[in-house]
């Protein structure tokens, strides 16, 4: 004998406990062979729709054993009922169940994309079974353009397109006339007589007399089966059903389809969604292209000062010179400083200020005494004139070079004021010339507001004092600055007796400067990753909101063979595809502020890591935030979902 399809031994369903326990299926057993039509009957509360869930899967028994070919359901996970219903059941629902938002051959495709076929299968297999059953005409129009005996036939080619062996269709004649309730009988009498096994529950005794086999049921019992049908009767011909493996490819893909889709369904919803992800992008890009370029331009600023420097200070590491309080180094230690090798110059310097006047215009400014070789370690030139020559700080001559700032407020024309005279404490200064425009320092210095003697002549002069304020050593060779360092701090330890001096090299300070540009970068940075987090937390608003929205539509995918991890994946693309485009849109408008800040004067630097890190960022937070929704939509229970509105 043919082993039954179908077993159902002492199957019970009880829903909740004790007083309030209703006992929808109270030990019901049944067998069903291959090719059978069977009608289920019975009125309102008596079980049927409870024992169509259990039969087609969809639901589990809470006592008894249920058998289909053998398997036994209890044994099997969500993702394995979820293929026992892909390759063995198919629903005719009574309220068809359509997705309102595509067509009726993308309703029809939805098993077809569990089942492993290709895009091109599919719409070809859809457009077939549709023009089967008439409508071959109506492939792209979707259900609310379709009548309700047409929204059917679209229900019965949705559940026949995976070549299902089982067709379940529950109470599929209630909401039609008479007359496409005849034409829904006769196909699946059609359907039957290839060899499907059809379960029908009606509560209509009329349309169950179309079955082979009708089983009544009460109260959750059966209490009436007209049997098996004789060997006559059964169907002539073989029904064989085909499997496939599911595509991973083709489920993102209808993700992505799909993602689109409810995006497009509410666009205001979707239009402030996206404002969040992009103000977070935007914001990121931007403030790390200010924060990158204010940070090149500080990095650049010291840089003009010479890569190769070593800077002497007086005063033993950690203390800070105030006034005169620290004398310590000396013109003679500028001497054997520049007797050392790799040493292209040490520049003394004696730093002070004085009033200098001009006629009866009177300036007090910067003055500074050094050597011909300042402009070397300083890396500047001149813009009018000459710098004083190292004759000029050998014989003490009274020269001065002016900044263009410090000319300016003692000239009217500051070409002019090469060859005049500037009282400087007293004692006339000739101007030699002007230095080149250098601007201010990234704190506010203006290293135009400057004026230049002789460093001998300063001493004598304008200081009082012969002791320096710092020597700037420019070394030969940048490869042995280290070296040197060492040579000079061993050189002015056995000078002076004991460490009463500081010696720094550039790369020392704009490591400094660097490391609190990176962190200035850093805190801007973190500002902007705040609007982003606030984008995410609108992303799985929307996500969450999505999924209340779509709660029947995750029952139809679940029923027609969707698994958790298919549910899973669907709604981590949708919220993927909504971080992208926000990423996207986020990067273009951050740019194009970049570009204005830019054009305004401001300093910015573009590069493509932040871009980069900012759109990927915006992914990450449609996956993190997305993952929750999505997880929520994969754990619903398909015949809570199927019955939401």
């Amino acid at each position: 004998m043919t082993r039954p399809l179908i077993e159902l031994e002492n199957v019970s369903r009880y829903y909740g406990s004790g007083n309030t326990e209703v006992r929808a299926l109270d030990g019901v057993s049944l067998s069903i062979s291959p090719g059978e039509f069977v009608a289920i009957v019975g009125q309102s509360g008596s079980g049927k729709s409870t024992l169509m869930n259990i039969l087609g899967c969809l639901d589990r028994p809470t006592g008894g054993v249920y058998h289909v070919r053998g398997k036994d359901i209890a044994e099997l996970d969500a993702d394995a009922l979820a293929t026992m219903r892909r390759e063995t059941f198919g629903f005719i629902f009574q309220r068809y169940n359509l997705l309102t938002s595509v067509s009726a051959s993308e309703n029809v495709e939805i098993p077809a994309v569990y089942a492993g076929l290709t895009l091109q299968e599919r719409r070809e297999k859809a457009a077939e079974l549709l023009d089967k059953l008439g409508l071959g005409d109506r492939v792209s129009h979707k259900p609310g353009q379709l009548s309700g005996g047409q929204q059917q036939r679209v229900a019965v080619a949705r559940a026949l397109i995976n070549d299902a062996e089982v067709i379940l269709a529950d109470e599929p004649t209630g909401a039609l006339d008479s007359g496409s309730s005849d034409e829904l009988l006769n196909l699946l009498e059609e359907f039957h007589a290839t060899g499907r096994t059809i379960i029908l529950i009606t509560h209509d005794p009329k349309v169950a007399a179309r079955a082979r086999r009708v089983i009544e049921l009460k109260d959750g019992k059966i209490i009436s089966d007209t049997g098996r049908p004789s060997a006559a009767s059964a169907p002539t011909e073989t029904y064989r059903y085909s499997r496939k493996t599911p595509s991973p490819f083709a489920q993102v893909v209808e993700a992505i389809k799909m993602a689109f889709r409810s995006l497009r369904a509410n666009p205001f919803r979707t239009a402030l969604t996206l404002l969040g992800v992009i103000i977070g992008v935007s914001a990121v890009v931007a403030m790390l292209a200010i924060g990158q370029g204010s940070q090149k331009e500080v990095m650049a600023r010291f840089e003009s000062m010479g890569a190769n420097l070593l800077f002497v200070r007086p005063g033993a590491p950690g203390t800070r010179m105030r006034g005169d309080a620290i004398a310590t180094l000396t013109l003679a230690d500028a001497e054997a400083l520049n007797e050392l090798g790799n040493v292209l110059a040490a520049v003394p310097s004696r730093s002070g200020s004085a009033t200098m006047r001009v006629g009866n215009n009177d300036y007090r400014g910067s003055v500074e005494g050094t050597t011909e070789a300042w402009p070397l370690a300083q890396n500047r030139g001149l813009k009018y004139g000459t710098f004083f020559t190292a004759d000029d700080v050998d014989r003490r001559v009274g020269v001065v070079v002016l900044g263009t700032t410090t000319a300016g407020n003692l000239f009217d024309n500051v070409q002019g004021a090469v060859g005049q005279y500037v009282f400087l404490g007293g004692a006339p200064f000739e101007v030699a010339g002007i230095l080149e425009e250098k601007g201010a320092t990234s704190w506010g210095q203006d290293q135009d507001d400057i004026a230049l003697v002789p460093i001998t002549t300063g001493m004598m002069r304008l200081f009082g004092q012969n002791y320096l304020s710092s020597i700037t050593i420019a070394a030969d060779d940048t490869d042995r600055i280290s070296e040197t360092e060492a040579e000079a701090t061993d050189l002015l330890l056995a000078r002076h007796g004991s460490e009463d001096f500081q010696l720094r090299n550039t790369a020392s300070i704009l490591e400094s400067v660097e490391e609190t540009q990176n962190s200035f970068s850093i805190l801007l940075g973190s500002v902007a990753a705040i609007s982003l987090l606030v984008g995410g937390i609108g992303v799985m608003n929307i996500m969450l909101v999505s999924v209340t929205e779509r709660t029947r539509e995750i029952g139809v995918r679940m029923a027609t063979g969707a698994r958790r991890s298919d549910i899973m994946i669907q709604f981590v693309v949708e919220a993927l595809v909504v971080g992208g485009l926000g990423g996207i849109a986020g990067v273009l408008i951050g740019l194009s502020v970049c570009f204005i800040l830019s054009y305004s004067g401001m300093t910015v630097a573009v590069t493509a890591m932040p871009a980069i890190l900012a759109f990927t960022s915006a992914l990450a937070t449609g996956l993190v935030f997305g993952l929750l929704p999505a997880r929520q939509a994969s754990r619903l229970d398909p015949v809570t979902a199927l019955a939401s509105e």
